[in-house]
């Protein structure tokens, strides 16, 4: 059933508007390598590199515990507009679950404007699918899979997530992952703004193309537990998605927790899982929380 809570953090200016300057002017890169240079190494093994989906040369990134044994695990699928990012830019985040004990798999995806809706939502199928046969080598469990996903990066779990689709290709069901967590994903979004260049490459021109891309649209029950934060000053993914993807679920009896957290902006609640920001938002925190409550599929 639905869960609304509301959080309250000490606003640290000078770092926010830093991280969001570099965004805005494309430096993702620079803000990355800095946060990453702050990372936890001890305790944590890693692997670069694995690749996935040899026809579209396709890799991800493995972030585990040194003694992981049956842990949970958490694809985690980027944001970027469904047109850029690089797997190697969010270390930080592999490496912030893996010393808490979770597993954690980095894929990177096909993009627009090389593809649209069906090519990145099969390369990310394929990556859960990965995860799935593959867990147990890395001491993760095969039945305690979580996808999550920032921004674009949450459009494609929770489409994972609500859309039987996509999964089904290799033999599973939303239902058989243990849960999704989103951090200001696209869930709600049709009409696209015809002046979104990269909203209508990924999911079409007109509002029948791009309900299929949708993720509210396909709530019917038998979806996975989910776990929605969502910064209150979000203006780039405002926060009705998250809100109308947690009426949807409540709608349906689903387990559903949103999460709303005051003076937290668009890239600031997943920045706080880098190590230097991490007082901006409770992100972790939540993030082990519902992990460790919901430790298997159903």
């Amino acid at each position: 059933m639905q869960s609304i809570q509301v959080k309250c953090r000490k606003a640290r200016l000078v770092p926010l508007l830093a991280c969001s300057c570099l965004l805005l002017s494309g430096c993702e890169a620079t803000l990355f390598a800095g946060l990453n240079a702050t990372d936890q190494h001890h305790g944590i093994t890693e692997q670069h590199g694995v690749v996935f989906d040899t026809e579209h040369a396709l890799a991800l990134d493995v972030y585990a515990p040194a003694q992981a044994n049956h842990a949970p695990v958490v694809v985690f699928f980027y944001g970027g507009d469904w047109a850029r990012g690089e797997r190697a830019w969010y270390r930080f985040v592999g490496s912030a679950l893996a010393a808490e004990g979770v597993v954690v798999v980095i894929p990177d995806y096909r993009k627009v404007p090389k593809v649209a809706l069906d090519g990145f939502m099969s390369d990310a199928a394929s990556a859960v699918a990965w995860a799935h046969a593959h867990a147990d080598e890395f001491g993760g469990a095969a039945n305690d899979i979580f996808v999550m996903g920032h921004s674009a990066g949450g459009q494609i779990a929770a489409l994972l997530a609500t859309d039987p689709e996509w999964l089904a290709a290799s033999g599973m069901r939303p239902r058989d992952l243990a849960g999704f967590i989103g951090l200001a994903g696209c869930y709600d979004f049709v009409p696209v703004p015809d002046d979104d260049e990269d909203m209508i490459a990924a999911f079409g021109d007109t509002p029948e193309a791009q309900r299929r891309g949708q993720p509210v649209s396909y709530v019917q029950g038998n979806e996975p537990p989910m776990l929605l934060l969502q910064g209150v000053d979000d203006r780039e993914v405002v926060p009705s998605n998250a809100i109308s993807l947690t009426r949807a679920m409540d709608a349906r009896h689903e387990d559903v927790t949103l999460k709303l957290y005051p003076d937290v902006g668009h890239e600031a609640v997943l920045l706080a899982l880098s190590r230097p920001m991490r007082g901006d938002a409770p992100t972790l925190p939540d993030l082990l929380t519902f992990i460790h409550a919901h430790p298997a599929a159903r």
